[in-house]
């Protein structure tokens, strides 16, 4: 049989004589070159050998199980929860003693009330509440924040209010009772021997509600002259109406110099104003006060007595953090002098029970 593979090929050209050019051979290899010219050199064809894909990276899958790769290999779920667990409470705890240890102090400080006088016009025909100059900057020389606290009166015909002196104790840090009228002989179940002794029993009961509230809610307090006998006199003491009249062997311990009268003071053994002022053996203080010390209140102790007579100078209650009372006034020692005790070691013991008792 015949070999008819090409049976369906196109014909081959043909020349103007219809001979078929024979087909070109394969050119050798190599080639001798023609006489007369120049060799050729041959290059070989350069083949790029095929590019190659790049390496798989695997994405992170995020929905996946499996743990991170920046998390141990032997960690389990709980430690890691754990971890996670104690840097938030970390984080808590330092917000917590930022706020402890930055947040300004708001003192609150208790108002002088001067009463109405019969007949006067304008303002001394009103009730005012008042704030002595030198008791707020002596309480704000260590940067804190001073309010005086008003009387309130929840059944007032003209201004009634919901607003109670618990109110202030539950927002401010502490408790200044600073200085001023007498306390009523009322107050602690006696008689004013004489008229001009009767005291200011509306200012007794305001603050004695508010040194109520204060020691309720654990704030500290301490208490100016007048304020350390409305302590003495809140926790069942008495006082004397007149230091002159009822111990006239005592020193004289008000002048008409006024601030400018001064004495030494002792303290006790086992006193914590001796413990704070241990350099100092008879410190001088002011002396402006007629009224003192009696009968010593339950749970209060003697811190300081005037030197000689054994005048009653500081009490302190045993049964708070800091409820303290001073005779005289540190905000005036400063501008006595300097040969007057410094106070500013009291402050700051009131100050840092006010920081650490303020929740």
């Amino acid at each position: 049989m015949s070999d008819q593979s090409d049976i369906n090929l196109p014909p081959a050209p043909r020349n103007a004589a219809g001979v078929t050019p024979p087909a070109d051979p394969l050119p050798p290899a190599s080639q001798a070159p023609v006489e007369g010219e120049a060799p050729v050199a041959v290059e070989a064809a350069s083949v790029e050998p095929p590019a190659q894909p790049a390496p798989y990276t695997p994405r992170p899958d995020f929905g996946s199980s499996s743990a991170p790769a920046y998390q141990r290999p032997d960690d389990s779920v709980w430690q890691h929860t754990w971890r996670v667990f104690s840097a938030r409470i970390r984080s808590l705890s330092d917000q917590v003693g930022r706020r402890l240890t930055q947040r300004t102090l708001k003192i609150g400080v208790s108002a002088r009330i001067f009463h109405p006088e019969s007949g006067a016009k304008g303002l001394q025909a009103k009730t005012l509440q008042y704030l002595e100059e030198s008791i707020a900057q002596w309480v704000m020389s260590r940067d804190v924040l001073v309010f005086m606290i008003p009387t309130v009166n929840t059944n007032g015909m003209l201004h009634p209010s919901k607003i109670r002196l618990r109110d202030y104790a539950k927002h401010l840090d502490g408790l200044v009772l600073q200085g001023g009228a007498d306390v009523a002989p009322q107050t602690y179940s006696r008689t004013a021997t004489r008229p001009e002794w009767i005291g200011d029993s509306a200012r007794d009961m305001y603050e004695l509600e508010l040194l109520h509230e204060f020691i309720e809610a654990g704030k500290p307090v301490l208490g100016i002259c007048r304020g350390c006998q409305l302590i003495n006199v809140a926790f069942g003491g008495t006082l004397y109406q007149d230091i002159a009249t009822d111990v006239p062997e005592a020193n004289p311990h008000v002048h008409e110099t006024y601030d400018n009268h001064r004495h030494r003071i002792q303290f006790p053994a086992g006193s914590s104003l001796g413990a704070l002022f241990s350099t100092h053996k008879a410190p001088l203080v002011n002396s402006i006060h007629h009224q003192a010390v009696r009968d010593l209140g339950r749970d209060l102790i003697i811190e300081a007595v005037s030197e000689g007579d054994n005048i009653v100078e500081a009490v302190r209650h045993t049964k708070s953090r800091f409820v303290m009372g001073l005779q005289w006034h540190p905000e005036f020692h400063r501008a006595g002098g300097a040969d007057l005790l410094d106070c500013t070691p009291i402050l700051d013991n009131f100050l840092r029970a006010a920081r650490e008792t303020r929740f």
